[in-house]
C-alpha cells in the first residue's frame, strides 16, 4: 500500500460513478468470529474512525477490550459501493476507516478517542506517513450529536497536548457518518490473515488527556 494517491477531493461531477449491489465481504470476523454486518448484541454502540491504512487500524481496535466486532471499510465519500482499485484513483472521495462495535459497559467512546488520538498522527493531512493520498486522512465520522460533541471536545484537548509538545496543528475531519462500505473480503482482519503484513500506523507519543477514566 505503499504508492501515491490523489492529495484533492473529488467533486459530485468528477467522482467516480460505482454502483447499486454491495462488495463481497467476510460474513463474519477471522479473529473472533462475529458478524461484520449484524446482528449486534443489544445495547452495543457503533463507531468509526479513519487514522490512515486500515489494516493495522482495525488490529488496534480488535484487540482493545470490550470491542465486540470490526471491519474495515471505506467512508466520508461521494461513489457508492466502490472498490479498493476506485479508491486507490483517489477519484470516491473516500477515507479508509474501521468500523467498530463495542460493549459501552466496557469500553466507552471516549476510550476509543483515546486509543485514536494516541495511534496515529493527525497533524499529516491528506497522509499519514509513507501512505499518501486522500483515502489516508484522518477522520471520525460520528453517529449522534453525543459523539460529535466528545469527537470535537478530544480534539481540542489533543490539540492543547500536541501543542505543548512542539507538534502541529490536527487535521482530522469529524462529521457525522455519511454511509459505511464494507471492503472486499482480503481486507477484512488483514494482519491476522497475514501476520507479517505491511502495517504503516504510528502515533506521535503524545498522550491524549482524555478517556480511560478522564472526563473529555
Amino acid at each position: 500500500m505503499l504508492f501515491a494517491k490523489s492529495a484533492e477531493l473529488p467533486t459530485v461531477e468528477t467522482a467516480l460513478p460505482g454502483r447499486a449491489e454491495p462488495l463481497a465481504t467476510d460474513m463474519v470476523h477471522f479473529v473472533s468470529g462475529n458478524p461484520l454486518k449484524g446482528p449486534y448484541p443489544e445495547g452495543f454502540e457503533t463507531a468509526v474512525f479513519g487514522m490512515g491504512c486500515f489494516w493495522g487500524v482495525e488490529r488496534i481496535f480488535w484487540r482493545t477490550p470490550g470491542v465486540w466486532v470490526t471491519s474495515a471499510g471505506y467512508s466520508g465519500g461521494l461513489t457508492p459501493n466502490p472498490t479498493y482499485e476506485e479508491t486507490c484513483t483517489g477519484r470516491t472521495g473516500h477515507t479508509e476507516v474501521v468500523k467498530v462495535v463495542f460493549d459501552p459497559k466496557v469500553v466507552s467512546y471516549g476510550d476509543l478517542l483515546k486509543v485514536f488520538w494516541e495511534n496515529h498522527d493527525p497533524t499529516q493531512g491528506m497522509r499519514q506517513g509513507n501512505d499518501v493520498g486522500t483515502t489516508y486522512r484522518s477522520a471520525i465520522y460520528t453517529l449522534n450529536d453525543r459523539q460529535q460533541r466528545e469527537a470535537e471536545a478530544s480534539r481540542d484537548a489533543y490539540q492543547a497536548a500536541l501543542t505543548q509538545a512542539g507538534r502541529g496543528t490536527i487535521t482530522t475531519e469529524i462529521l457525522p457518518a455519511g454511509p459505511y462500505y464494507y471492503a472486499e473480503a482480503y481486507h477484512q482482519g488483514y494482519l491476522a490473515k497475514n501476520p507479517a503484513g505491511y502495517c504503516g500506523i504510528g502515533g506521535t507519543g503524545v498522550v491524549c488527556p482524555i478517556g480511560i477514566g478522564v472526563s473529555a
